[in-house]
């Protein structure tokens, strides 16, 4: 498709995919993310993962990929990450999941989990709150919560997320079925029939 935007409204993608055109959906948020809420057909690539095993996937993302993540922020990531190894069918979901609830459009829901940056926020939160009330006591803990402090500036500043990055390796955010090996058998397994996988 050679107008296809690098970036995807919402509506666009519906009638893309309903209209039977060669476009794979590719949600690079945490697998208990993914569980929680995805798009029916798409397949969960976390972001972590996708750049690490960059060069294995690469060879399976023969049609239109269209990344999603929450609100877009990953999938930007992961776009650059894709694009520098020289992939240019690569597109970003619009507003994420974010904004493709918000158009109302189907998804497909599972357990309940907390998405990442509520997670960010938890954390974030909790070690400043945490750090204040304690200098009461021990006063060079206040620079705990400078630091957290510049920490988040410095996320909002270069869009980037080390916390979240790492909250992102926990036990919690990852599924037994999600590694690299198990993403690629998919991803050969839709292309060989023609279907897609939720």
């Amino acid at each position: 498709m050679t107008d296809f935007p690098a970036t995807v409204d919402p509506i666009a993608l519906r009638e893309l995919t309903e209209s039977g055109k060669n476009v794979r959906i590719v949600d690079v948020r945490t697998p208990s993310e993914f569980e929680t809420v995805h798009i029916p057909g798409a397949y969960n690539v976390p972001l972590d993962l996708l750049r690490e095993h960059r060069d294995e996937f690469l060879a399976h993302f023969d049609e239109n990929i269209v990344l999603v993540c929450r609100s877009g922020q990953r999938a930007a990531q992961a776009e650059e990450t894709l694009r520098v190894a020289g992939l240019c069918n690569v597109h970003i979901l619009d507003g994420g999941m974010l904004g493709w609830e918000a158009a109302g459009l189907p998804v497909q829901r599972g357990v309940q989990r907390w998405d990442l940056e509520r997670q960010v926020r938890l954390v974030a939160g909790s070690l400043v709150l945490s750090s204040v009330l304690a200098s009461v006591a021990v006063p060079k803990l206040k620079w705990l919560a400078a630091g957290i402090g510049g920490g988040l500036a410095f996320a909002a500043v270069t869009n980037t997320c080390a916390m979240g990055a790492a909250l992102a390796k926990l036990p919690y955010n990852h599924s037994a079925s999600c590694d690299a090996r198990t993403i690629v058998a998919r991803l050969t397994e839709s292309t060989d029939t023609g279907d897609r996988e939720a």
